[in-house]
């Protein structure tokens, strides 16, 4: 059975009515990804909102940072399994295959990322992505003591925190417009 085949409850812009700037950045995720990732048509409704959305994800998942892209990744999909967001889980489910060449991982982290083989640092990292999601007023010195015991430094830290943060916020507005994955995500790098 597939998906609905709407992109966003609340429809999206016309491509071709959007600026310059935000035909040029569709054009370049066409030909590095074949198709536009539909959380840009969703955001499209907006597009100051959308040039927001489009910085802040290049910053948290593609800038520097002690964090690889693939355990950036991994938090976005253990975010989005303690959310429950389809569309993040999917999208980004396929990125955690594609980065790490192992179909299964995406599958573990998405459904329980307690059963996959991680090691300690990847294990306190998705532990905390996953405390601050679902009791945030519950971190505490601790939680970022056992960081810190793995490797984590102060800016580590943050950006796991940052990461985790701005994937609460992606999934609910995923949630809240029923925005649904791109269908090429499904069948991508199995």
């Amino acid at each position: 059975m597939p998906q609905p085949d709407h992109i966003s409850a609340l429809g999206t812009s016309d491509p071709a009515g959007l600026d310059e700037d935000l035909r040029a950045i569709y054009a370049k995720c066409v030909e590095k990804l074949g198709f536009v990732p539909n959380v840009f048509h969703a955001y499209s409704l907006r597009p100051a909102k959308l040039r927001n959305f489009i910085t802040m994800y290049n910053e948290l998942m593609l800038a520097p940072s002690g964090l690889s892209k693939l355990e950036r990744e991994m938090v976005a999909v253990t975010v989005s399994s303690a959310n429950r967001c389809y569309y993040c889980l999917v999208a980004h489910g396929q990125a955690v295959r594609r980065l790490s060449g192992d179909p299964q991982l995406g599958e573990m982290i998405a459904l329980n990322y307690r059963v996959a083989k991680l090691d300690g640092r990847q294990r306190a990292m998705l532990d905390f992505a996953w405390k601050l999601t679902m009791t945030p007023n519950l971190v505490d010195d601790g939680d970022r003591d056992a960081l810190r015991r793995e490797g984590f430094g102060e800016e580590d830290i943050f950006d796991l925190a940052e990461t985790a943060a701005f994937f609460n916020l992606s999934n609910r507005m995923a949630s809240a417009t029923d925005m649904m994955p791109n269908p090429e995500y499904h069948r991508l790098d199995r």
